[in-house]
C-alpha cells in the first residue's frame, strides 16, 4: 500500500487506495510504460528504464524497507520464473534443490527463498495470504506464472498494519487492476525455449491480457482477464561422490581417505504451468468502491530419471597400486577395485515421478469514506491450495569389478577398461534388485477476514490512525502412503542362502525384458567422459504401478519356492486406509492492531514515520500417529548371531490428538528522516514471527529397527556390532514461533530517475529456532523388556543472530553522448553473518562408540568417517556473500541486458550423506578401533554463478520481438560435504544453456 507521506497528500494516497490491505499497493506504477516522470527531467522514460523508475519511487516513498522489481510491460517480468526474479533483489538469495528436504536433484528455475539469509519468508497475493499446500507457510513461487505479475514487493521492516509471519521478510506479489489502465487494454506473449543440453524445444508458451472500464450511471466499472500458460523441457546431469573413510590397510607408513564409490544420474524434466486471474472494479465515486479478484495458478511436473548408485563396504573397496593423493593423503586418481568381494553393486535405477499442484484465491474487498477522515474497509478472501504426487523407482543390479576415478578437474571422470564395458551391457550380469513406490496428497484451505478503520487528523504532527482486526480458520490435510516410501527387494545378495538360491538375472529366459541398454548423450554438454552403456528398466515399468511390480516381485517368489523357503509376497503400501499416513491440522488465529502515522514537515531535517502494535492469537490441533513396523528377515533363516542379541519387537501403533495455544505481542517502529531531496535515512524496529510449517507439526512418529553387523558366508553367522533402534518425527505439534528483534538503518541517496544508491544495515536476534534433536521413546519387546528408540524430532532448541549489510547501486549513464547514453548498470551486495546457539549444547569431540542411540550430537554437528565430529555450523540456507551485477542498454528500439546473479556456499544440511562403519577414534571409547559408528556428514552447496541475457527490439508502438538467454556459461551447481581432511566435492549438477525467443503484443 502506497504512503504518501506530506500532509497535503494525504487526501490523494486514499483516492489511490484500492484496499486497505495493500491489494492495489503502488498500482499508479505498475504498468511501467505509463509511469510517469518528474517535471525536471529530460529523459524519455520508458521501457526497461521505466520499470527500474516505478521500482525506485516505491522504494523511495514506501514507509517501511522495501525493495521492489517492476513488470516492464504485461507479462514482462524481467525472468523466466518469479524464483528467479527475486534473486535480483538485494539481500534475496535462491535455493536450487529440486524440493525442501530434497538434496539430490537440481532446480533449473530455483526453487525456495531466503531474505538476508534468513527462511523465514511469507508470501502474498496483492496484499493477502497465499500458500502452496506443499506444508509450509510460503508459495512455490516456482508455480507462480510470472507472466501474471505487474511487480513483486519484498519487505524487509513489518509495520503493524502487515500480517504476521515474517522473520526473514514478506514477498508481496502484485497483479494488474482495471482501474490501472486509463481505458481499453490488450496486452499477449508468445515464446519458444531450447535446451543446449537437452537437445529440444518446448512447444510454445503465452500470455493474453484484455481490460477495460467504463462510466455507467451506476458508478465506474472495469474488468480484467489475464490468462498465461508456459511449458519447460530440461535435463540435468549429475555425478556423485560417496564419503571418505579412513584406510590404515592401504599404504605402508600413513592413514589415507578413500572414497567407496562414485556413480552417475540425468533426469529430464517436463513442467506446465498454467494461470487465469480475473479482476472486477467498481467505484460510485471517490467515496465508494469495491473490487473482487479471482487467481489460480496450476503446476504440473513429470521427470525421469536414470541414476546409478554405487554401494560397497567401505573397507572392501582397495584403490590400485598407481593411485594418487594428496598431501593430506586424500585420493585423486586411482581405480577402485574389489579383490576380496563380489564386486560394487551398481543399482541402476529408473525412476519416475509426477506431481500436480494448484492454488485458487477468491478475494472481495470493499472501501468506504463515510466523512473526508475516516475511511473503512471490510476484506474477505477464500484460498484453496492442492498438491499431488506419485514417485516411482525400479532397481536392476549388478557387481562391478572395478571403476576409475580422476577427481582432479572441474568435474569427476569415471571411466571403465574395455573388458568392464563389455561386462555392463551384457544382460547375464544384471538381475531385478527393488521396487519403491511413494504417494502422497495434500490439500489445505483457509478463510481470511479482516476489517481496517483510517482516521486522517487536520493536524501539523499526525497524519493519520490505523486499526483494524483480522480472523483466519486454516485447515490442512496430508496423506502419506505408508510405509511412506515403499523399499521393496526383488532379489538382493544378502537374500542368497536364505530365502533365495540365484538372483533374478535378466540373463533368465524367466526374468528377461523390461530394461534396455541406455546411453547418455551430451553428457554435461559433452565437459566430462558419458556413463558406459549400462541396462535400466524401462519407463513402461515406473509408470506401470501397480502391475508391473506385482510382475517383479513374482519373480521373487518363484525363487523362493525353488529354493524351499516361504517369503511373504509383496504388498503396495496402504494410501488412505491406514490412520498412520493420514496427517490432519486445523490453525486459528485472531489478530488485532493499532497504528499512528506522523510527520514533522518543518524541521530543518523532516522526520516522518509510523509506530504500531499487533497482538496475535493462535490455537492449533493436530491428530497424529506412532507406528513401528518390524523389519523383515533383519537376521537371515538359519544364521546364527554373535555380538548383542537382537531384540524382537512386535508392531506398534498408537494414535494421539494434540492442542496448542501462544500468544504474540508485535511491536514496530519506522521512522524517516529527509536529509535533503536525494537524501533520505531510515530506522525501522520491530519484532516478528514466523510460525513452524505445517510440515513441522505434524504429529506421525516412524519408528525403525536395523543393526551394524558382518556376514561371514563360510559359518553362516551374523556378527553384530550394534543395535540401532532409530525414529523419526515428521513434526512437533507443541513447536511455537521463531521470534526476532530486529533492526535496520539505511541511508538511500536518489539522484535521477533511475539512479540511486543505498545501503542498509541490519540485525535480526532470533529465538526459539526449530533445530532437530534427539529424544527416547519406549517399547515393549516380546519378551516384555522395554526397547528406546531415539527418535529423531524438531524441537525449539537453539537462539542465534543474522546481521550484516546490504549494499544496492543503479543508474544510466544519461551524461554520455548519442547512443552511448543508453547504457546503464545495476549493482548489489549482500553481507550476512549468523550464529546458531543450542539452549542445550551437545557438542562433544567424538561421535560415542557404540550405536546411534549414544551419539547424541550427530544430528546437529554431523559425525565424520572416523568418528570425529563438527562445530561451529551456521544457520542452514545461509549464504555470507551474494552479489548481483547487470549491463542494460536502451536507447531507442533497442532494450538489453546481461546478469549476473552469484552466491557464496551456504550450509544445505547438518546431517546430510550418511551411513555406517565409521571409525571409532575416540581414545576413551570402549570400541576404539572399531568400525562401528554411523557417519553423516553436513553438505553444503558450493558458490554459484550465472548468466543471464535478454535482448529485445521494438518493432513498432504495438509489437516487441526479443532474444533470452538462461545460464549462458553453463555453469555447473556443486555439492560440497564437510569433512575433517576439508570440504570435499559430494555432487555436480550440469543443466546447460537454454535459448528463448519472444513476441510482445500490446494495445
Amino acid at each position: 500500500m502506497r504512503k504518501q507521506l506530506r500532509k497535503r497528500a494525504i487526501a490523494i494516497a486514499v483516492a489511490q487506495l484500492a484496499m486497505m490491505s495493500g491489494a492495489a499497493w503502488a498500482q499508479d506504477t505498475a504498468a511501467g510504460s505509463e509511469a510517469q516522470a518528474p517535471a525536471a527531467a529530460v529523459v524519455t522514460v520508458t521501457g526497461q528504464r521505466a520499470a527500474l523508475n516505478s521500482a525506485q519511487k516505491i522504494k523511495q516513498n514506501s514507509d517501511e524497507i522495501v525493495d521492489s522489481i517492476v513488470a516492464e510491460d504485461i507479462g514482462k517480468l524481467p525472468d523466466k520464473s518469479v524464483t528467479e526474479v527475486l534473486q535480483r533483489v538485494v539481500g534475496v538469495t535462491i535455493d536450487r534443490m529440486l524440493a525442501k528436504g530434497d538434496d539430490e536433484h537440481f532446480s533449473v528455475e530455483g526453487s525456495g527463498v531466503s531474505i538476508r539469509g534468513l527462511n523465514y519468508v511469507r508470501s502474498e497475493l496483492n496484499g493477502r495470504d497465499s500458500f502452496s499446500a506443499n506444508g509450509g507457510r510460503a508459495l512455490n513461487f516456482e508455480d507462480v506464472p510470472p507472466e501474471l505479475m505487474a511487480g513483486v514487493d519484498v519487505y524487509k521492516s513489518p509495520s503493524a498494519e502487515q500480517v504476521e509471519g515474517a522473520v526473514g521478510g514478506l514477498v508481496n506479489l502484485r497483479t494488474a487492476m482495471p482501474f490501472d489502465f486509463k481505458g481499453f487494454k490488450f496486452g499477449a506473449s508468445l515464446d519458444t525455449t531450447y535446451s543446449e543440453l537437452r537437445k529440444d524445444r518446448d512447444r510454445p508458451s503465452g500470455s493474453v491480457l484484455v481490460s477495460s472500464r467504463w462510466k455507467t450511471g451506476l458508478g465506474e466499472f472495469g474488468a480484467l482477464i489475464d490468462v498465461a500458460s508456459s511449458n519447460s523441457k530440461v535435463r540435468t546431469d549429475g555425478f556423485q561422490v560417496d564419503a571418505y573413510f579412513p584406510r590404515d590397510d592401504v599404504r605402508p607408513g600413513g592413514r589415507v581417505w578413500v572414497p567407496k564409490a562414485a556413480q552417475w544420474r540425468t533426469m529430464t524434466y517436463d513442467r506446465e504451468r498454467d494461470g487465469i486471474y480475473g479482476a472486477l472494479q467498481w467505484k460510485l465515486n471517490n467515496d465508494l468502491r469495491s473490487s473482487l479478484t479471482y487467481f489460480k495458478s496450476k503446476y504440473k511436473i513429470h521427470w525421469d530419471e536414470n541414476a546409478v548408485f554405487a554401494s560397497a563396504e567401505p573397507y572392501r573397496v582397495t584403490p590400485s597400486a598407481d593411485t594418487v593423493y594428496d598431501a593430506n593423503g586424500v585420493m585423486l586418481t586411482g581405480t577402485l577395485e574389489t579383490p576380496n568381494s563380489t564386486g560394487i553393486n551398481f543399482g541402476n535405477d529408473t525412476r519416475s515421478a509426477d506431481r500436480e499442484s494448484s492454488t485458487t484465491d477468491l478475494a472481495w474487498n470493499v472501501e468506504w469514506r463515510p466523512s473526508p477522515a475516516w475511511t473503512l474497509s471490510a476484506d474477505v478472501q477464500r484460498i484453496r491450495a492442492r498438491t499431488e504426487a506419485f514417485d516411482s523407482t525400479i532397481a536392476t543390479g549388478i557387481l562391478v569389478p572395478k571403476e576409475r576415478l580422476d577427481l582432479t578437474g572441474r568435474v569427476p571422470h569415471i571411466t571403465f577398461d574395455d573388458s568392464d564395458r563389455a561386462f555392463l551391457v551384457n544382460p547375464n550380469n544384471y538381475f531385478w534388485d527393488f521396487t519403491m513406490e511413494h504417494r502422497d496428497a495434500s490439500v489445505a484451505n483457509e478463510t481470511a477476514w479482516r476489517t481496517d478503520a483510517k482516521y486522517a487528523f487536520d493536524h501539523p504532527v499526525l497524519r493519520d490512525v490505523r486499526f483494524g482486526i483480522r480472523l483466519t480458520d486454516r485447515d490442512s490435510l496430508n496423506t502419506n502412503s505408508n510405509p511412506s516410501y515403499n523399499w521393496a527387494a526383488v532379489s538382493e545378495p544378502w537374500m542368497l542362502g536364505s530365502q533365495i538360491g540365484q538372483l533374478a538375472s535378466l540373463g533368465d529366459p524367466r526374468f528377461a525384458g523390461g530394461a534396455s541398454v541406455r546411453t547418455f548423450p551430451n553428457y554435461f554438454n559433452g565437459d566430462a567422459p558419458a556413463p558406459p552403456p549400462m541396462l535400466f528398466p524401462d519407463v513402461a515399468l515406473t509408470t506401470g504401478y501397480p502391475g508391473s511390480y506385482a510382475k517383479l516381485h513374482s519373480y521373487h517368489e518363484v525363487l523362493c519356492a525353488e529354493f524351499g523357503s516361504t517369503c511373504e509376497p509383496w504388498k503396495p503400501a496402504a494410501w488412505g486406509t491406514d490412520p498412520a499416513g493420514v496427517n490432519r491440522q486445523n490453525e486459528k488465529t485472531k489478530a488485532l492492531y493499532t497504528q499512528l502515522r506522523f510527520g514533522w514537515d518543518d524541521l530543518r531535517y523532516p522526520v516522518d514515520g509510523n509506530i504500531g502494535i499487533r497482538y496475535v492469537r493462535t490455537n492449533m490441533t493436530a491428530a497424529g500417529y506412532t507406528a513401528f513396523t518390524p523389519p523383515a528377515n533383519l537376521i537371515p533363516e538359519g544364521y546364527a548371531v554373535i555380538g548383542p542379541a537382537v531384540p524382537r519387537i512386535p508392531a506398534y501403533a498408537e494414535a494421539r490428538d494434540y492442542d496448542h495455544s501462544y500468544g504474540n505481542v508485535l511491536p514496530s517502529l519506522n521512522l524517516r528522516m529527509k536529509v535533503s531531496d536525494r537524501l533520505q535515512l531510515r530506522l525501522a524496529f520491530s519484532k516478528g514471527i514466523s510460525r513452524p510449517d505445517f510440515s513441522q507439526l505434524q504429529g506421525y512418529t516412524s519408528l525403525s529397527q536395523s543393526i551394524t553387523a558382518e556376514r561371514d558366508e563360510a559359518t553362516r553367522q551374523i556378527i553384530v556390532s550394534s543395535n540401532n533402534l532409530t525414529g523419526t518425527a515428521s513434526g512437533n505439534p507443541y513447536l511455537k514461533p521463531v521470534s526476532s528483534k530486529q533492526l535496520d538503518l539505511t541511508a538511500e541517496y536518489y539522484w535521477s530517475q533511475v539512479g540511486s544508491f543505498t545501503v542498509a544495515l541490519f540485525n535480526k536476534d532470533l529465538k526459539d529456532i526449530i533445530i532437530k534433536q534427539l529424544n527416547s521413546f519406549t517399547v515393549n519387546d516380546t519378551s516384555g523388556r522395554p526397547q528406546e528408540f531415539i527418535v529423531d524430532s524438531p524441537v525449539n532448541g537453539a537462539k542465534g543472530h543474522a546481521r550484516g549489510v546490504e549494499m544496492a547501486y543503479q543508474q544510466y549513464f544519461d551524461m554520455l553522448p548519442g547512443w552511448l547514453s543508453g547504457f546503464g548498470v545495476q549493482a548489489n551486495f549482500t553481507f550476512v553473518d549468523s550464529k546458531k546457539e543450542l539452549y542445550n549444547p551437545v557438542y562433544q569431540e567424538y561421535c560415542s562408540g557404540g550405536s546411534t542411540q549414544s551419539n547424541l550430537n550427530m544430528a546437529l554437528n554431523g559425525c565424520d568417517t572416523d568418528g570425529r565430529t563438527f562445530g561451529n555450523l551456521p544457520l542452514e540456507g545461509l549464504s555470507r556473500r551474494a552479489a548481483n551485477l547487470a549491463f542494460m542498454y536502451d536507447k531507442g528500439p533497442w532494450s538489453a541486458r546481461v546478469a549476473y546473479a552469484w552466491r557464496s556456499k551456504s550450509l544445505l544440511t547438518a546431517s546430510g550423506t550418511r551411513g555406517g562403519q565409521a571409525l571409532d577414534t575416540n581414545p576413551a571409547s570402549p570400541t576404539f578401533g572399531q568400525r562401528n559408528l554411523n557417519w553423516s556428514l553436513p553438505v553444503w552447496t558450493d558458490q554459484y554463478g550465472q548468466v543471464d541475457a535478454s535482448l529485445f527490439y521494438k518493432i513498432n508502438e504495438h509489437a516487441t520481438f526479443g532474444l533470452e538467454g538462461t545460464n549462458l556459461t553453463d555453469a555447473i551447481f556443486r555439492q560440497v560435504m564437510q569433512q575433517h581432511i576439508g570440504m570435499k566435492g559430494r555432487a555436480w549438477f550440469s543443466s546447460g544453456p537454454r535459448y528463448s525467443a519472444k513476441l510482445r503484443i500490446n494495445f
